[in-house]
């Protein structure tokens, strides 16, 4: 049995003790496009369809493998 994933929508894999494309066995730190729209991240490391998302504290297009979403960070209060 293998742990698997996805980075842009590239299968990966976890072997001999770190992450790697499943297709040809490339660390997972060198930086791939998107596999469904072939955009590369901003250099901020922002999903490019969708770029900077004010107040959110993550975000994915979802890159054809899941469906996207958005989670947007909670605000502290502060009594005045």
């Amino acid at each position: 049995m293998s742990v698997t994933s996805h980075i842009r929508g590239w299968p990966i894999i976890f072997k001999d003790g770190k992450w790697v494309y499943a297709d040809i066995g490339e660390d997972v730190f060198i930086v791939r496009p998107c596999k469904r729209c072939g955009q590369w991240p901003t250099k901020e490391g922002y999903d490019a369809c969708l770029g900077h998302i004010p107040g959110a504290k993550s975000a994915c297009c979802g890159h054809g493998v899941t469906k996207p979403f958005i989670m947007m960070s909670a605000k502290k209060m502060i009594a005045k």
